[in-house]
């Protein structure tokens, strides 16, 4: 199988050496500047979860260039990039899509087709993740393998990854069911050593890990604070509650009902300790911050189906002006 990974950071670049070492793949990467100069040199690099350095993982990579034609077509492409590049990507892919080509975007927040043929919504692309519906021109919904990735790992420098915790995956067709074609991919990562669920509905994932991400990112990104200090302040925790449930309406009417109750997902958020979330990583790093995928895609649902979200509503403010103050977010069109 030849995998093409775009986006070789930490979550790009765990997936392509753990591929690449279980050998059943040509892993090659789509990568700029330093990456693509540190791939080149060294190829995939990984540190496991607790190594102390003397274990770093060397696995070569297939092809690594700044020009998708120079790689051609692909058996699966995986994307893994911030939400604010995916633009771009969908611009160059085009080179790497054959006939049979399926598209795995390992990204946060709701993806461009997640709507797509969803009573009430609409048949508009979502503005917030997708402006002007390039995205789903470039990359249709029948090419899409939904995920949502349980990683945690960094990338301390460019062509390097270090693994935090977790190795989960949870793959499914875009249009729901099981199919033997993402069985393959399914088997192809267990082989590699991640713990990969193929779901029947993940687009029900893909909310049930957006409600838990909605309000730790932003308001960790806002105040600076850990994710144990946002849940010691009541609050703000009741705040955060509040914001869940307007979010589990909104996914109880798209087909994606929430169970648990917040202080649940509160409790489980609280065995992570001091957390930092990718959203203040990012701002500490001064890089754009996730903000449509996550937040703003949720007031846009909701504005279509006339759901109610003033607490959303009120997140999704105050952290993008927030991120335009300090340049993390585009500014509005004059």
């Amino acid at each position: 199988m030849k995998i093409c990974i775009i986006g070789a950071g930490a979550i790009g670049g765990f997936i392509g050496a753990r591929l690449a070492r279980a050998g059943r793949a040509q892993v090659s990467a789509l990568a700029r500047h330093e990456t693509l100069a540190a791939l080149r040199q060294h190829g995939w690099r990984l540190r496991e979860a607790g190594g102390d350095g003397a274990d770093l993982l060397h696995a070569p990579v297939g092809q690594v260039s700044d020009n998708p034609a120079a790689l051609g077509p692909q058996d699966l492409v995986v994307i893994a990039v911030k939400g604010p590049a995916l633009a771009a990507v969908a611009a160059g892919i085009r080179p790497l899509l054959g006939p049979h080509t399926r598209v795995l975007p390992a990204m946060n927040g709701v993806p461009w087709w997640f709507c797509q043929g969803v009573p009430g919504v609409g048949e508009q692309p979502l503005q917030s993740v997708d402006p002007g519906g390039h995205i789903a021109e470039a990359i249709p919904h029948e090419r899409v393998i939904g995920c949502v990735v349980h990683i945690a790992a960094s990338s301390p420098q460019p062509g390097l990854v270090q693994h935090g915790f977790g190795q989960g995956l949870i793959l499914g067709e875009a249009r729901g069911g099981h199919s033997p074609a993402v069985q393959a991919v399914v088997d192809l990562f267990a082989h590699a050593g991640f713990e990969v669920t193929h779901s029947p509905d993940v687009r029900r994932d893909i909310w049930f890990k957006l409600w838990g991400n909605l309000t730790m990112n932003p308001v960790s990104a806002l105040t600076g604070a850990t994710t144990d200090r946002i849940l010691a302040d009541p609050l703000v925790r009741a705040f955060c509650s509040a914001a869940m449930r307007e979010a589990a309406e909104v996914g109880a009417r798209i087909g994606c009902p929430i169970e648990p109750s917040p202080e649940d997902r509160h409790a489980i958020t609280a065995r992570l300790g001091a957390f930092k979330t990718s959203m203040l990583q990012d701002v500490e790093a001064g890089r754009p911050i996730e903000l449509d995928g996550i937040v703003g895609v949720v007031h846009e649902i909701a504005g279509r189906l006339g759901v109610a979200t003033p607490n959303v509503d009120a997140l999704f403010g105050l952290a993008r002006l927030f991120g335009r103050v300090h340049g993390l977010y585009p500014q509005p069109a004059a």
